[in-house]
């Protein structure tokens, strides 16, 4: 059986859902909150961590700060990507500012910076502020 892992933004969970059922309808089995919502959640490092390890679609994550003039007027643009990309790729944000640890091992020099990874591995990286289809076409552009 095909099976996709899926970890929870909310509780870091992690899910197994089964090929044929619809990823985007599914809850998490451990807090029971939706799995996608098409609004990226801001995570702490461990679950950052968590869904680079253990997700088996691509997450793309926007590392920002609330201060960052640029990563504010990205966000919308994030958000609306996010609805068209889930629930093939996870979206995710890393606060820059709280997660200061994560950031300096992740090598950020500026923000906003939106990474990719698959398979535990970074594929894409791409530093400034793009508009949604923008995104979309990065993102799709760097998976094939």
């Amino acid at each position: 059986m095909n099976e996709t892992h899926i970890v929870c933004t909310n509780c870091g969970g992690v899910n197994r859902i089964a090929g044929a059922r619809p990823a985007q309808e599914a809850k998490c089995g451990k807090c029971g909150e939706k799995l996608f919502t098409g609004h990226p959640a801001d995570v702490a490092g461990a679950v950052f961590d968590k869904q680079i390890a253990r997700s088996t679609i691509p997450v793309l994550v926007d590392i920002w700060a609330p201060w960052c003039g640029p990563c504010r007027m990205m966000a919308p643009a994030y958000e609306e990507a996010a609805r068209t990309l889930e629930p093939d790729v996870r979206l995710i944000k890393l606060n820059s500012d709280n997660e200061q640890s994560v950031a300096g091992r992740l090598g950020i020099r500026g923000i906003p910076t939106m990474i990719l990874y698959r398979g535990g591995r970074e594929v894409g990286r791409m530093s400034g502020a793009m508009q949604a289809p923008q995104i979309v076409q990065w993102v799709r552009g760097q998976l094939g």
